[in-house]
């Protein structure tokens, strides 16, 4: 009995895989969707087939069998407008041609409707997957209502919290550590951090690196010298204000964000101080504003709005037939950007 074939010169179809790897449709559209029913060898035969015609599951027709919409959701709680806006541009750029929309959910993980209003979010829209950047990505009760609701997801957060197809890794702490030893190494002794807010992974695992650079050194990170901010300009103007007040103010500034980084250059303004002669300032994030401000500010680089695009193409992998898992990414590895606010202490 001769193999079934397909018409010629037509994309094949999911009618066409079943019939070739003598499978029922259910069947292919269990392999496609990554079901854990289906048996490893039917799996193998269904996938031979599809890869050898070149099958492609056509998203409308998915959506409508998986009664799920054409948006991919993107839940943030985070005060920086300039990180928000960066990380939506990098959604688009992924999912820009697919057919696919962006639909943005801010929200306050401090509110006691928090995670009823997350949920009506996911199951009223019926999202096709979402994108979690930090805090929420570090919120593990968000991710129970996902998988509950059995919505894709991929988290973005500065430590691993996750299998490998749903997490974007950013290592906070290798940046700020980059920070701490350009200040050390311009020969500054007298260093400040001013952390994000205790809710956020983020400030941790960048005050932890900056201790850790600044030990490299053989300096510490003195407590008087530290204060928490909330990833605001306002915050950092109200910490640095403090700090400069000093009876020995320090001689170099760390702030957790560039958001925080410009409110320590409206203090030291304040103050009567000149950056980088009396003080200098590292930010962290690199975004647009960094080099928008005079001086220009020395800042740790994360790609944001890479981080966004390798965030939805994992999120979108298997629909286009891949195993997000195995996606080539370059790795998130945060850099040092030595601009203009940073210089050797002052005599």
């Amino acid at each position: 009995m001769s193999e079934p074939k397909r018409p010629s010169g037509k994309p094949a179809t999911i009618n066409d895989i079943a019939r070739l790897a003598e499978v029922s449709k259910k069947t292919v559209s269990r392999v496609i969707n990554n079901s854990p029913f289906v048996k490893e060898d039917t799996r193998k035969r269904v996938e031979a087939v599809i890869a050898e015609h070149g099958y492609s599951p056509d998203p409308q027709a998915r959506g409508l069998a998986f009664r799920r919409s054409f948006l991919v959701g993107m839940i943030y709680d985070n005060p920086s407008p300039n990180y928000v806006v960066n990380m939506q541009q990098g959604v688009l750029d992924a999912v820009r041609g697919s057919g696919l929309e962006l639909l943005v959910h801010p929200c306050n993980r401090g509110s006691e409707t928090f995670l009823n209003e997350v949920r009506a979010f996911i199951v009223r829209q019926k999202l096709f997957g979402v994108v979690m950047p930090p805090s929420v990505s570090e919120d593990d009760r968000v991710v129970a209502i996902l998988r509950e609701a059995d919505c894709p997801y991929v988290r973005i957060a500065s430590v691993s919290l996750d299998e490998p197809a749903r997490m974007v890794v950013t290592h906070d702490s290798r940046g700020a550590a980059r920070a701490a030893r350009h200040l050390a190494e311009l020969g500054h002794r007298r260093i400040a951090f001013i952390s994000g807010p205790d809710s956020f992974r983020s400030s941790h695992e960048r005050g932890r690196g900056f201790a850790e650079g600044l030990a490299e050194h053989g300096l510490t990170l003195d407590p008087a010298y530290v204060r928490r901010g909330a990833y605001t300009f306002e915050s950092g103007v109200e910490a640095a204000t403090e700090l400069l007040a000093l009876p020995q103010r320090p001689t170099a500034i760390f702030a957790g964000n560039d958001e925080m980084a410009i409110g320590v250059m409206k203090a030291a303004r304040d103050a009567g101080l000149k950056v980088p002669e009396d003080l200098s300032i590292v930010g962290f994030d690199d975004l647009p504003m960094a080099s928008r401000v005079w001086p220009n500010l020395t800042t740790v680089r994360l790609p944001i709005r890479d981080m966004g695009r390798m965030a939805a193409e994992k999120l979108t992998a298997r629909s286009r037939g891949l195993d997000p898992a195995t996606l080539i990414q370059p790795e998130v590895d945060p850099s040092l950007v030595v601009r203009d606010s940073t210089a050797a202490p002052g005599r």
